[in-house]
């Protein structure tokens, strides 16, 4: 039998708040964290918005000092990471820190790094790229950093699988504590993708929404007048421990993480499969993870990023698999808030699954004005809704064909 995993912490960093009593309260609210980008000067941009953190200020987290080794994505996993520990009210002297690790998912890393020196490169020469280009730009950074604020020594990697990188990062956590390799793992993802050639690179592949006269309503998943996705940044961290181990500390549990999917699509770079074929296999694996029957899902943040070819194919995913059960399902994109924050959006989503499950209220999609007709599911509509939500799915789907599914439910079966 398989060791049981909970979460025990939670810590967020996004454009509507940096913490997660708060994000929650403005989610439910329906606030948008999108609009005109303030980070840099985009006049000869065809996208002008985003859901950045124009103020972003880690000084209370990081020193002065460690602040310039560290690539912006890198400090928003480390001050989630931090918030999450707190939250959790673990205290790493007390524990083996070889059974405590850190797995976290990145899309990109640290894209503002290497604009940065190769512009220091190309105007001042070599001698002048900073000797601490490597170490802030590589993927694992966030994960490193995040050991060594607590000296853990436990199972340590990174993720990197576009917008499934948060997901299939907790997965890894997951299926580590349940191999007993750790008791303790802090995971999931972390993003800084809004830069002059992040948002260049994204819109001229015509992924992104290009509503710049109305940035709170350009982020409309499974509305019929989607015309792509709106970037956005942060990072979401859980940490997640062994049942037991928990129990013997008296930690808050939030909820149980009961299963974990994940699938290829194999079709294409960046367009999904058409009818979800992948999606589909990676919601199925996770049923079958967790040995749950397709009617016990209540909730599904969907991976709904807006635009016309995936949510469709989402819709048509969740189809196949829930069958009759689909039209009962409540389902939200919290991306028409926050935008698309790629590789860490499943670290995000997966905490409003965690809240979703233990407040018993579902998050709106906002801006679904005019529904698809194509899209026919219930997408919970501008508002939050109460309703009893024992077990919930999070689906997370990446360039690249990745797709990753998690089921969270509220602890059952103790005495």
């Amino acid at each position: 039998m398989k060791r049981r995993v909970v979460v025990t912490g939670l810590g967020a960093v996004t454009s509507l708040s940096l913490k997660v009593d708060d994000l929650w309260q403005r989610i439910l609210r329906g606030e948008s964290g999108i609009h005109a980008l303030r980070l840099f000067d985009t006049t000869q941009y065809k996208v002008r918005f985003a859901g950045d953190i124009y103020d972003w200020s880690p000084g209370e987290y990081i020193s002065g000092k460690d602040e310039k080794r560290i690539d912006r994505f890198t400090q928003f996993a480390l001050v989630a990471g931090i918030d999450a520990v707190r939250d959790s009210g673990l205290d790493f002297s007390r524990e083996d820190p070889f059974r405590c690790g850190v797995i976290l998912g990145s899309g990109i890393g640290g894209l503002n790094e290497i604009e940065a020196q190769h512009s220091r490169l190309v105007l001042r020469g070599p001698d002048k790229v900073s000797a601490f280009t490597i170490p802030k730009l590589m993927v694992n950074a966030a994960s490193g950093w995040v050991s060594i604020e607590y000296g853990l020594r436990g199972p340590n990697t990174a993720v990197a699988t576009a917008c499934a990188s948060a997901a299939n990062a907790i997965g890894d956590a997951i299926r580590t504590i349940e191999r007993d390799e750790a008791d303790i793992m802090i995971t999931g993802g972390t993003e800084a993708a809004i830069t002059p050639m992040g948002i260049a690179g994204f819109s001229n592949m015509r992924a992104l929404s290009e509503r710049n006269d109305e940035p709170t309503k350009a982020s409309r998943p499974f509305d019929r007048d989607r015309d792509g996705f709106v970037l956005g940044e942060g990072a979401g961290l859980l940490v997640i421990e062994e049942l037991e181990h928990a129990r013997r500390r008296g930690a808050k549990i939030y909820a149980e993480l009961l299963g974990y999917g994940a699938s290829a699509d194999g079709s294409h770079i960046t367009a999904p499969d058409e009818n979800g074929v992948g999606a589909a296999k990676a919601m199925e694996r996770a049923l079958a993870d967790a040995r749950l029957p397709p009617d016990e899902i209540v909730y599904i943040n969907a991976h709904g990023t807006s635009t016309p070819l995936g949510d469709l194919a989402e819709t048509k995913a969740v189809k196949t698999i829930f069958g009759p059960h689909a039209k009962k399902l409540s389902i939200s994109s919290t991306k028409s808030q926050l935008g698309h924050l790629l590789g860490a959006s499943g670290g995000v989503e997966l905490i409003f699954c965690v809240l979703a499950v233990g407040k018993g209220i579902i998050p709106p999609t906002i801006n679904l004005d005019t529904p698809d007709p194509e899209c026919d599911l219930d997408y919970t509509p501008h508002h939050p809704r109460e309703r009893d939500v024992p077990i919930a799915m999070s689906n997370s789907f990446g360039f690249g064909g990745h797709n990753a599914s998690l089921i969270v439910g509220r602890l059952r079966g103790l005495a």
